[in-house]
Order: C-alpha cells, then sequence, then structure tokens
C-alpha cells in the first residue's frame, strides 16, 4: 500500500468516527425534545439562514445541522477522492459511493422529520416507523464507511464460506436496534418516575401503543444477545482468520456491555447520557459484526477423498 492510500485510510477511519458522533448527537436531539428548535422550517432554522434565538433547543438543533452539513462535504470528499486514487471496479469505490448515497438518504430522513413535524412530543406510530427506518439507514451509512476504510488497504475480504448463523447476526442485531430506538422513543416521550411506574404504564389497557412496544425491547434483546454470544463461539470454534477472531471477541465482548448498560438503563430511568452510551455500543457492536462477517469466511469441514494409489 503506497503513502496515498495509507492517507485516504486514515481519512476514511476520521469520517466513520465524526459521523458517529453526528449520529449521537442525533439521538441528542431526540432524547431532549430539542427537534423542534428550528420550527417545521427545512434547511432555514425559524425561517432563518443563522437563528438569532438563543433558546437552548434552538441552538442544539441547528447544530446538529450544522454537524450534518459538514458530514456530507466530508463524504463527498471521500468519494472522489476513492474515484481518483482506486481503479474501476475496485471496492472502495462501490463503497465509498453507497456511503454518499446513504448520507444523502439520511440527509432526506431527517429533513422529513421536521417537515413531518414527527419531533418533539410528537407520540404518533408513524414517527415510530419513521425513526425504524432512520435507524436501519444509519446503521447501513455506517456500515459502508466502516468498509471504505477497511478496503482502502487492499483487504478484499477473506476467503471461504460465511456461515448462515454469522450472516444473520446482522438482520438480527438490526432488529434489536429498531426495538430499542422505540423504546428510546418512548423513554422520551413518557417518562416514568419509578420502574414500578414505568411497568405499569406499559401494562394498562389503555397505555399508548408506544409503551407496548417498549415493553417488547428487553426481551427481544435478552434473546438476540444469547444468540449472538452463541453465534460467536460457534464462529471462533471454527478458525477463521485473525481479524475475524478479533471482530468476533469484540463483539462478544460488547453484546456483555450491552447487557449491563440495558440493566443500568433501566435502573436508572434513562437518563440522556446512559442512552447515549447504550447507542455508541450498539453502533460499535454492529460494525464488529459487519467486519466478522466480512473476514468471516471458513474453509469446508469436508475432507478431500484420497486418490486411489
Amino acid at each position: 500500500m503506497n503513502r496515498a492510500q495509507t492517507r485516504f485510510a486514515r481519512f476514511a477511519w476520521w469520517v466513520l468516527g465524526y459521523i458517529l458522533l453526528v449520529v449521537l448527537w442525533g439521538a441528542y436531539v431526540r432524547a431532549t425534545g430539542s427537534g423542534a428548535g428550528c420550527g417545521n422550517h427545512w434547511p432555514l432554522c425559524n425561517g432563518e439562514v443563522i437563528p438569532r434565538s438563543a433558546a437552548a433547543e434552538t441552538v442544539v438543533e441547528f447544530t446538529h445541522r450544522l454537524s450534518s452539513g459538514l458530514a456530507l462535504i466530508a463524504v463527498s470528499a471521500l468519494c472522489v477522492w476513492a474515484f481518483r486514487l482506486y481503479a474501476r471496479g475496485h471496492r472502495v469505490r462501490l463503497a465509498a459511493t453507497l456511503a454518499l448515497f446513504f448520507l444523502l438518504v439520511e440527509a432526506a430522513l431527517g429533513a422529513g422529520l421536521v417537515l413531518l413535524e414527527y419531533v418533539a412530543r410528537n407520540a404518533s406510530l408513524g414517527r415510530a416507523i419513521y425513526l425504524s427506518a432512520h435507524l436501519a439507514n444509519t446503521l447501513v451509512l455506517l456500515a459502508a464507511l466502516l468498509l471504505t476504510a477497511w478496503f482502502a488497504r487492499d483487504r478484499e475480504g477473506s476467503a471461504g464460506r460465511r456461515p448462515f448463523y454469522l450472516r444473520a447476526a446482522l438482520p438480527v442485531t438490526l432488529t434489536v436496534s429498531i426495538t430499542g430506538a422505540i423504546a428510546a422513543l418512548g423513554d422520551t416521550l413518557f417518562p416514568a418516575s419509578s420502574i414500578t411506574e414505568g411497568f405499569r404504564q406499559e401494562t394498562i389497557s389503555t397505555s399508548h401503543v408506544i409503551l407496548r412496544l417498549r415493553l417488547l425491547h428487553p426481551a427481544v434483546a435478552i434473546l438476540c444477545g444469547f444468540y449472538l454470544l452463541w453465534g460467536m463461539i460457534t464462529f471462533l470454534r471454527a478458525k477463521p482468520s485473525s481479524a475475524a477472531v478479533k471482530a468476533a471477541w469484540l463483539a462478544a465482548l460488547l453484546v456483555l456491555l450491552q447487557f449491563i448498560a440495558g440493566a443500568v438503563n433501566v435502573a436508572l430511568l434513562a437518563p440522556v447520557w446512559m442512552q447515549l452510551l447504550h447507542l455508541l455500543l450498539a453502533d460499535l457492536l454492529w460494525l464488529a459484526l459487519v467486519i466478522a462477517v466480512v473476514e468471516g469466511g471458513v474453509a469446508s469441514r469436508l475432507r478431500p477423498v484420497p486418490r486411489n494409489p
């Protein structure tokens, strides 16, 4: 790998880290109810290019829009650089193009949240569905950026068969993440003063649909978490490549940390800082699983039949 590719790889990792921060700030916007800080105006903020309001919600929302704009510039530069540096058909070109595409979709979804007024105290089912689509797009965006950085060092992914249980880890994690996003929305819209009150809110016959969906997340997270642990242990026994081994161990560790974070989140009644930490661990788990799948080709266990002498 030449010096230009080394610089590109470093820049790609930097862009991925920056996008992670933008994602966390977006979650902070939702958790603090600041999504309506610029009213229902987009791309303007309360009808102004630079808002003059000093309200905290406006500052938070406008800062998120600025950081998202910088993200678009960074990913666009990454894509142009990939096309200038790598030959036609190289995986880096494809990954960078997908990253730019899904970032544009991310921007469109963010604009839709404002224009459809799926912000602040909006407790509609439509908002929960919209946020689920937003989260799914975010995870695909992060995966594309990760692969841009990963393949920048001319890694082509390991050869061999990828076990089904390993490939299934990605949709399983996506499912848990979506239920987690809905649960976090429920924590924002219907905060509880105690665990007992929160459970009562979720189980009474007149409870809101988002509250009932919030009750689903812990059960899904526990079941899927144990599946991921089993999958990573089984995968490690197949003796994959060293990169896949590291990714699998990291994924298993992050699952255990998520169990702890989820319990603490419930015990503390979902404070904003804990929601952000929980989300960060979920994003890192997703990225570790992406690498495990990419590098997870294992040789067939069938032994070749010896020829007759």
